[in-house]
């Protein structure tokens, strides 16, 4: 019996041990992974970031993604049996206390071939500045992890073939579009995990932002509040040390504008949705923020019968004329087979500024449209502090879930929510806010009076059917 005890208590041992030495394998196995960190790493899109607040587990992703590739054992993506990366810090100091501590604490020390040092002994190269480590490749290759530091200059950056190149911390622009080129004849992949204390940066204009409209971009947030092994009280008290602005860089990864954004509640994440067929009878109408040199807005908008708002299409260009923008709106609503009246004219919304003659112009916007059988109403309420918190209700409910949807399409829509900002005083920017307006007319043009669920919700509707029935005598329509 004895014996049996010591058995056990040895396995015990020794099963921690191995648990202790393999952090790798308790992170796969979700003891030590959050949800989002699992999103990261189901990302098949080739330039992905994390946008993180301190301690909130981004780090160890990015360390996680580098030995995956480099070991050839992605749960997510193909694998090769031998990967070129590099692991690009601010600093060689950064480098050492940060993303290298990380790296060598996922990698076990059998799989290790070589380690190279820049600086230090490789027998204790933690305490040393890494220049590149070998690493045995499950397939039977060996892969190397490059570190590089930012302080080098861009000419260190040059020539390398990649297949994978990870920004721990946001790099200077020069840099990162080297690194692009580093990984452009491998198909390769750029990952950054940062935490955006500069503001609005080019990590903001072309990953947050997405300017240049690229498919392969991606990107999540991450907060204290996701990570699962972070100590409430350690919560409260970092907490109770920063003042807003710093809250929104360190706690949820948000990038800092000067005076705040005006649409804090929009999520791409929550409010962005894969299109889909759109009932006839949820058309509701469409909205234009009216444009020449400028840029012209209109979308379609439709309402489900729980009052939910979807904005399933876009139209915006700009330096087009009336022709050109009468004839696009036209095409648009044949291809979504929109409704029209009975002479086939479309209807919409438009700002009431369209009604206003130049001295250049013989008819207002509004009487040019109608001319191209497009029925522009310019009765709109523009008063931009309600509209602002009409949209704000939309995108936030007491309930905690939005009334607002945006196919993801409507690429300008999205981009002028997640960048509209306060000027000075108590006003936004005017600057990008095309349709950022025209949504506000929009929503404005729909009074909320009741509950949407009491109003319209199919339920309701049956029992309102039924009651009517028994209004007039027992006879149900």
């Amino acid at each position: 019996m004895k014996e049996i005890v010591e058995r056990l208590l040895w396995i015990e041992r020794e099963q921690a041990r191995r648990k202790k030495e393999d952090k790798l394998a308790a992170y796969n196995t979700g003891e030590k992974v959050h949800r989002k960190q699992l999103a990261f790493h189901q990302s098949t899109k080739r330039n992905r970031w994390v946008f993180g607040g301190n301690r909130c587990g981004k780090t160890e992703c990015g360390a996680v993604e580098c030995v995956y590739m480099v070991r050839g054992i992605h749960p997510y993506r193909e694998n090769r049996k031998e990967v070129q990366g590099w692991v690009v810090s601010l600093s060689t100091q950064v480098q050492r206390d940060v993303a290298q501590k990380k790296i060598l604490e996922y990698l076990r020390k059998d799989w290790i071939e070589e380690i190279v040092m820049q600086s230090g002994r490789k027998d204790a190269p933690a305490s040393g500045i890494i220049d590149f480590i070998r690493v045995r490749n499950v397939f039977g290759g060996v892969s190397v992890i490059g570190f590089k530091s930012c302080d080098q200059g861009r000419e260190k950056f040059q020539g390398a073939s990649l297949d994978f190149v990870w920004f721990d911390e946001e790099p200077p622009y020069d840099i990162y579009t080297e690194c692009r080129m580093r990984v452009m004849d491998r198909r390769g992949d750029i990952f950054g995990t940062m935490t955006p204390l500069k503001g609005q940066t080019f990590v903001y204009e072309e990953i947050y932002m997405n300017r240049h409209h690229d498919d392969e971009v991606w990107y999540e947030f991450m907060e204290w509040a996701d990570n699962p092994y972070l100590d409430s009280e350690e919560i409260v008290a970092l907490q109770g040390s920063m003042d807003e602005a710093q809250l929104q860089s360190r706690r949820y990864g948000r990038f800092a504008t000067a005076r705040g954004l005006v649409y804090p509640e929009f999520d791409e994440r929550v409010h962005v949705i894969e299109p889909f067929p759109i009932p006839a009878e949820w058309q509701d109408n469409i909205a234009i923020d009216p444009g020449l040199n400028n840029p012209l807005s209109a979308h379609w908008y439709a309402v489900d019968y729980d009052d939910n708002v979807y904005v399933v299409y876009e139209h915006f260009a700009a330096g087009k004329d009336v022709d050109y923008h009468a004839a696009a709106i036209k095409d648009i609503c044949d291809r979504l087979g929109w409704k029209r009246d009975a002479r086939g004219r479309v209807q919409a919304l438009i700002d009431s500024a369209a009604k206003q003659r130049t001295l250049s112009s013989v008819k207002n916007v509004c009487e040019l449209f109608y001319e191209r059988d497009i029925l522009v109403n310019p009765d709109v309420e523009k008063d931009l502090f309600s509209g602002i918190a009409r949209v704000k209700s939309y995108l936030n409910q007491d309930n905690g879930l939005p009334n607002l949807y945006i196919f993801n399409g409507c690429v300008n829509l999205i981009r002028e929510l997640k960048g509209y900002a306060w000027g000075s005083g108590d006003t936004p920017k005017k600057v990008d806010d095309h349709s950022c307006d025209e949504l506000r007319y929009y929503l404005m043009s729909r009074p909320k009076n009741k509950p949407p669920a009491e109003q319209t919700s199919p339920l309701k509707r049956e029992k309102d059917r039924l009651c009517r029935g028994l209004r007039r005598g027992g006879k149900i329509d």
